[in-house]
């Protein structure tokens, strides 16, 4: 049976699937419509977000018996049209958690302290020790919204420094750092809220000028989630007003952003959508997905 890989995974899942006496192709960066003619061909497909799953491509693997992402959301597979032929769907949800809520951390730090200003500022040749006067993260408290994987484990580094945590999630009854409370509570309370839900029809600029409205004055806001759940246009006239101090990004709407407004702002901080890029995490994605998709292939 072949596998085709169509993002870069770690070596040491490849060489797993080669171990298992499956056929491997790695070719990163196919263009969708060679993508379309070269499918028909593999029993398999490994992605991570680069590369489209469209019903198009799905369909055209008339092969496919497995679909592996490597990572944790699946914005990028139409999981309908996978399901409408059989083809199981897998994932590495727990690969990169950590990966993530250190990412978010970094970037409530860097607001914190303005690292990346006061970085830009040397570069300059100046030495504006009173210009960047920071706060601590100790004794604020963070609000979540969402407490999977991702969300908890940053929950319990924020309480480890000595942080509050208020957790938004309808779909659980208990979570694993904080307290749950309500939405109103928690944008009423929080210094610090930081996003870990997918994008869905429910969490679409779930932050947008009415929630920020709700908001403390000043409060910071970071989104390592995914583009859309956060509306831009509402951060940026709310960071323009200061009724929000400062936000991070690692996700954006359109992806890369371009003529991106935001950024205009000295209080707007971001990364390329970096948030599950760490050696660790890759190889646990890559180590991960190659093991779901031998299991498949091999009936295991």
């Amino acid at each position: 049976m072949k596998v085709i890989i169509t993002d870069p995974i770690a070596k040491t899942g490849v060489q797993m699937l080669k171990d298992a006496g499956l056929e491997v192709d790695e070719r990163p960066g196919l263009p969708p419509p060679d993508l379309i003619q070269a499918i028909p061909a593999y029993d398999a497909i490994i992605v991570r977000s680069a590369t489209k799953l469209t019903a198009d491509v799905i369909n055209a693997g008339k092969n496919l018996k497995v679909i592996g992402r490597a990572g944790v959301g699946l914005d990028n597979v139409d999981k309908k049209a996978a399901d409408a032929r059989g083809i199981k769907v897998v994932n590495t949800p727990a690969a990169t958690s950590i990966t993530v809520a250190e990412l978010a951390l970094g970037h409530m730090l860097a607001i914190a302290r303005s690292i990346p200003q006061a970085t830009q500022s040397l570069r300059e040749g100046k030495w504006e020790k009173k210009a960047f006067k920071g706060t601590e993260l100790y004794g604020k408290t963070l609000g979540l919204i969402g407490s999977g994987r991702i969300g908890t484990e940053l929950g319990k580094r924020a309480i480890a420094m000595g942080m509050s945590v208020l957790v938004f999630d309808p779909f659980i009854k208990e979570c694993g750092a904080g307290r749950l409370c309500e939405f109103p509570e928690m944008l009423k309370n929080a210094d610090y809220i930081s996003l870990h839900v997918p994008k869905t029809d429910q969490t679409k600029h779930i932050i947008n000028k009415e929630s920020i409205a709700q908001m403390k004055k000043g409060v910071v806001i970071i989104d390592c989630a995914r583009g859309g759940v956060v509306d831009e246009e509402a951060l940026y006239e709310a960071l323009k007003s200061g009724q929000v101090g400062a936000a991070a990004l690692d996700v954006f709407e359109t992806e890369p952003p371009k003529d991106f407004k935001l950024f205009s702002l000295p209080n707007v901080i971001g990364t390329p959508h970096v948030g599950a890029q760490t050696r660790e995490g890759q190889e646990r994605a890559g180590i991960g997905i190659a093991e779901e998709v031998r299991k498949v292939l091999l009936g295991k």
